[in-house]
Formats: C-alpha cells, structure tokens, sequence
C-alpha cells in the first residue's frame, strides 16, 4: 500500500513538472513571436511594451528593464512603462530608481491607486517607515472603499508589531469584503496574539463555514484553548 501511495506522489510530481515545463514553453514561445514582430518593426513602442511583459512572466528583469528604458527614452510620459519598470527595478532591489519611477507615475496620475500603494510598500520594505505609514495613510483617505488599501496598512502595522491597529485594518478590510479568507485569517492570528480568544474562534468558525477545512486551521483552533 505504501509503495503504491509513494508511485502516485512521484506519478503528481512529474505531472506538476511537465504542465510547468508545458507553461514555461508556451511563455517562451511567446516571447519568440513577440521578439520576432519586434525585428520587423523596431520602433514600436507597443511592440516593445508586449515584449517586456513576456519577459516580465518569465522573470528576465533586466531585459524587461531594457524595453522599458527605451520606451520610456521616446515617451517619458507612458504609464504602463513606468509602472512596470519600478515593478522590474524592485525585483533587482533598485529601490531608489523604483521609487523615482513610482513618483513620476504619480505626478502625472496624483490618484494611481497601484502606483501608491506600490510606493508605499516599498518604502516600508526599504525601511522607510514613516514615509511608508504617511503614504499608506494618504492612500487610504483616497480610496476609502478599498480594502486592499485597509489590508495593505494592516499588514505594514503586523510587520511592526502594531497589533491593534493591524486588527482593526483588517476589520475595516474584512466590512468591505467579507469573503477574503486571507484576511480573515490573518486578524484572528492577530486576535490571537491579542488574548482575544474567543473572537478569534469566531473568524475560524466562519472560514470552515466558507469551505475551509476544519483540520487546515486545526493549529489556529489549538491557539484559541
């Protein structure tokens, strides 16, 4: 019986690492007609746009990068491709030249959700606390409908220890979208850590209501005794 499991666990794995070899072929397949429509037309700005996204999904930085400065040489003003090169310059831990790109975003787009709240979390992975919390803030009495924008301050406030505040975040958070589970769970951990108990059991019991296995949060259950 043993032996038999152990076949059908190698039998998944190799399953799961062909659909992954499968998933990467296409994507590279992709980025080979778009490279080659890109030969034909080297000037286009749109071309290069798509070009950089491929290579985006197939984690090549500094070629995104590349397209990216160059359509950005020829149209300083295009969002997409300042937002997505402070995206591609965060993942080399440029965070200086990706905060320059999220700041131009925003003066010309004052109200750009995404290039907000992308400078402000990157401000705090940068440890630039208080810029983080001034900018999340603002985000939040911009939008003050969006519970990313609740959740986001939420977790900045749990990496720094802030548990009532990072409770109450995510309540506002969970008012405006009660189905999200990670949410949920995320304050009643933090309910947890508050020696509220017994709401924190509350949120348990509502996400095994929503389809989440009781024994997945069986650690979380044990907590609450």
């Amino acid at each position: 019986m043993k032996k038999k499991v152990f076949c059908l666990i190698i039998f998944i794995l190799c399953i799961f690492k062909i659909v992954a070899a499968q998933s990467y072929q296409v994507l590279r397949d992709s980025l080979s007609a778009a490279t080659e429509a890109l030969s034909y037309k080297p000037d286009s700005l749109d071309l290069r746009l798509k070009k950089a996204s491929w290579n985006i999904l197939l984690e090549q930085w500094q070629y995104a990068q590349e397209e990216y400065d160059y359509v950005l040489r020829h149209d300083p003003n295009n969002i997409a491709a300042l937002f997505y090169r402070a995206y591609v310059n965060e993942k080399q831990n440029r965070y200086n030249f990706a905060r320059l790109d999220y700041e131009s975003l925003i003066n010309i787009v004052p109200l750009h959700f995404e290039a907000r709240l992308g400078l402000a979390l990157l401000n705090h992975k940068d440890r630039h606390f208080t810029e983080a919390m001034d900018q999340i803030n603002k985000l939040v009495e911009l939008y003050p409908d969006s519970a990313v924008a609740y959740a986001a301050r939420a977790g900045m406030e749990l990496d720094r220890k802030m548990l009532e505040p990072a409770e109450f975040d995510y309540s506002k958070a969970i008012a405006l979208d009660p189905s999200n589970i990670d949410y949920r769970l995320n304050r009643a951990n933090i309910r947890i850590n508050l020696k509220r108990k017994d709401e924190a059991c509350e949120d348990l019991d509502f996400l095994v209501k929503q389809g989440i296995p009781r024994a997945n949060l069986m650690e979380y259950y044990q907590k609450c005794k």
